[in-house]
């Protein structure tokens, strides 16, 4: 693990994500944990500890050790 001062173990939480572990510092807000996935905002749906949360939450959310997230790809098409 990196010595780092942005990747300081002691500051880092545990939530889930589509049902596996993850990790991420406290205090990462929705948005950045979506950025940090490398997935595009505009074609994901997320249920956050049970509820779906609306997009415009997603920059005000901050994501808490324990926290459960699913995450869905949005498919078009007919």
């Amino acid at each position: 693990m990196s010595n780092s001062p942005s990747s300081d173990a002691s500051s880092l939480i545990a939530l889930f994500v589509n049902g596996e572990p993850h990790t991420c510092p406290q205090q990462t807000r929705l948005a950045e944990l979506i950025e940090q996935l490398g997935l595009n905002p505009r074609l994901i749906a997320v249920e956050y500890n049970g509820e779906i949360l609306h997009h415009q939450f997603w920059t005000e959310t901050k994501v808490q050790a324990g926290d459960r997230l699913e995450i869905v790809t949005i498919v078009g098409g007919g």
